[in-house]
């Protein structure tokens, strides 16, 4: 029996779908079987594929861990002694790269920004140039506005000055095309439960294989190390520490459907889902925090209704009663809720929502526009 099916359009877990949970179930296996290792070798080698890359340059670690383990793992891992690394912080998830640095105590330049502003591109350059950067960190989707960062810009300006390159493409990857024939990122952070549809549990790293091994590296983690978690499993076939056994089944799944589906494929359904979000939005009277040309076109920051029957938790009530998950702003410069399209969701899905959202204006003696058949 099918558990009951919720739109979750806050960004990440995401909705699954009925064969991605089913995944889940599975005879029971120690990890330490062969077998077991040759799935978690399936799954390494399918995440270098969906950003085209070459197994012979590129690599894929896994972390038992939501997104912030892989993401701990870069910044405790990749500085070498008396270097600094470079962050651009323009929302939750830069700043939070920053304060995963300042615990282990490894020198921070943060380009800090208002969550919401686009990065310079010079200001950006000028601190790179500093002979003591080792590693750009830059988020390419930023959660906490919607804001897709210029990360192959970025990226470009840390190759000029020798410099390697780390994305957090935590909530993109699958749902934007990363191609890394085309702009070759050294570090690709991510998770299974975002774009790729899978479930929580398991977050990777995808290296380039030449920095990922280059000497130098300082061990400040016994369980986030990134080169002995790669060596690990490299040598034994097994991962180094247990692992979230059914979570692993349940992203080959996923995998599998991602490319049944195809990165164009569903690129262009997230878009669809967004276009009509957002027209859906605006219709209502709803404001965005970012202009157009920025968007991810995963998630929107939504400008709180300047009214006072508005509430977002009696919103966030009334929409999850009917079967619908929201998400709260995350210090954005302006009020805000977010909603993402990312997940096993589908046009009907985002029509449905829009119907409640307007049944909850109507409701409140909000006013919502003129639009009757959002």
């Amino acid at each position: 029996m099918q558990p009951p099916r919720k739109i979750l359009l806050n960004p990440g877990p995401a909705t699954t779908s009925a064969t991605v949970k089913e995944a889940l179930v599975q005879s029971d296996i120690c990890p330490r079987e062969r077998e077991f290792g040759d799935l978690m070798q399936e799954i390494a080698t399918d995440l270098v594929r969906v950003v085209s890359g070459d197994t012979d340059e590129y690599v894929a670690v896994l972390f038992a861990g939501s997104g912030t383990a892989a993401m701990e793992a870069c910044v405790a891992s990749l500085p070498g002694p008396g270097k600094k690394i470079l962050i651009v912080e323009n929302g939750a998830y830069g700043t939070r790269m920053r304060q995963i640095a300042e615990i282990y105590e490894i020198p921070v330049v943060s380009y800090r920004i208002l969550y919401g502003d686009y990065p310079d591109l010079s200001q950006v350059e000028a601190l790179i140039a500093a002979d003591d950067i080792s590693h750009v960190f830059v988020v390419h989707h930023e959660t906490t506005t919607g804001m897709l960062n210029p990360v192959a810009d970025i990226s470009r300006l840390a190759f000029r000055y020798g410099r390697e390159i780390v994305v957090d493409a935590m909530s993109s990857l699958g749902g934007i095309p990363i191609n890394v024939q085309e702009t070759p990122y050294d570090y690709i952070i991510s998770s299974a439960n975002k774009c790729l549809q899978g479930m929580p549990g398991l977050s990777f790293v995808i290296c380039k294989r030449k920095s990922l091994m280059a000497g130098g590296k300082k061990r400040r983690s016994y369980y986030l190390d990134l080169p002995a978690q790669y060596q690990g499993f490299h040598s034994t076939h097994q991962m180094p520490f247990t692992p979230p056994v059914q979570v692993a089944y349940a992203l080959r799944q996923a995998l599998r459907e991602f490319f049944a589906e195809g990165q164009e494929g569903r690129s262009a359904r997230y878009r669809k889902n967004f276009d009509i979000l957002y027209a859906g939005l605006k219709a209502l009277g709803f404001g965005f925090l970012l202009p157009p040309e920025q968007e991810s076109g995963i998630l929107l920051a939504v400008c709180e209704m300047d009214h006072p029957a508005f509430s977002f938790d009696d919103l966030h009530d009334f929409l999850y009663a009917r079967g619908f998950t929201i998400y709260p702003g995350k210090g954005a410069k302006e009020a805000t809720f977010r909603l993402s399209i990312l997940g096993d969701l589908y046009p009907e899905d985002i029509h449905s929502f829009l119907k409640h959202l307007k049944e909850y204006l109507v409701q409140s003696g909000i006013p919502h526009g003129k639009n009757e058949s959002a």
